[in-house]
């Protein structure tokens, strides 16, 4: 059996999605905090089953009989470490013969301040003793195109990522390569280094937004300090918005490019092109 942590989360419920292809519902696991925002999934035939990392006996029960688990990284700053570890000591009780763990790209060496937590978990999984695939995400191109709609009404989008080089991919991606790492044989002790098979700077992207959209939409290249603030003011919570604002800093040094085509090798397919996630994304505003 397949375990899903954070399955009502946008990448989770891909993840299952892409499993459903090729794994019989009733074999996937979707542990979740909150068991009736998973309805959908339980609809499908998936089986939910609760899982708090406050509470470490529901991922007891969650991970029984489990074979495979995904742990998702926790989108709580400040938390990741602890509830990472949670599921680690979790899984070692239950014996899962594979632990995949969503991480950082190039996480071992990575500018971002992102990088700190996994590092943390990375070591964690490799001093756990059990069979364990590194997922090194890149970022996702969704990220940038949620500014999309606030960089038309304001004619600006604003980073501060200078002329650093994005190698993103749709959430899709690398919820298929998630799903392909726990379905595949021979995964463990595996570290992939997964980002999209085209770059862009955010220059680019943005001149891809005013083509697309024809309307004027020009990059703002911003100090760190001024693009956090930007983002305060604009309602997002401070350690998100120092987060972001940190990311765009590690872009300028190359954090989030990688030529490797792993991702697109992974999951059998080219990436998606970020030109197809802004269309998308034009078309629903």
């Amino acid at each position: 059996m397949y375990a899903i942590t954070g399955a009502t989360g946008q990448l989770g419920r891909l993840v299952i999605n892409a499993l459903l292809r090729t794994v019989p519902a009733d074999q996937i696991i979707a542990a979740v905090r909150s068991p009736e925002k998973a309805q959908d999934l339980a609809d499908l035939g998936v089986v939910v089953r609760k899982a708090d990392y406050a509470q470490p006996d529901t991922l007891d029960a969650a991970f029984n009989g489990v074979d495979k688990v995904l742990l998702i990284s926790s989108n709580e700053m400040g938390q990741r470490q602890v509830q990472h570890q949670v599921v680690i000591d979790a899984a070692q009780r239950a014996g899962v013969k594979l632990l995949a763990y969503t991480s950082l790209l190039h996480a071992d060496s990575s500018p971002l301040g992102l990088g700190a937590d996994h590092r943390a978990t990375e070591a964690a999984l490799a001093g756990s003793g059990l069979p364990v695939v590194v997922l090194r995400n890149g970022w996702y191109t969704e990220n940038y195109a949620a500014s999309i709609a606030p960089a038309l009404a304001h004619n600006a989008f604003i980073g501060s990522a200078g002329e650093g080089r994005i190698a993103s991919a749709a959430r899709i991606d690398y919820a298929e390569a998630a799903a392909a790492a726990l379905v595949l044989d021979e995964q463990a002790g595996k570290i992939y280094e997964l980002a999209g098979d085209t770059s862009y700077s955010l220059a680019e992207f943005v001149a891809e937004i005013a083509r697309q959209s024809g309307k004027s939409v020009d990059y703002v290249n911003l100090p760190e300090s001024d693009f956090a603030q930007a983002l305060i003011a604009a309602g997002l919570p401070e350690v998100l918005s120092l987060m972001l604002a940190d990311s765009d800093v590690g872009v300028s040094k190359g954090g989030l490019f990688d030529d490797s085509h792993t991702l697109s090798k992974l999951i059998g397919r080219p990436t998606t092109d970020y030109r197809v996630v802004i269309a998308d994304t034009l078309a629903s505003l």
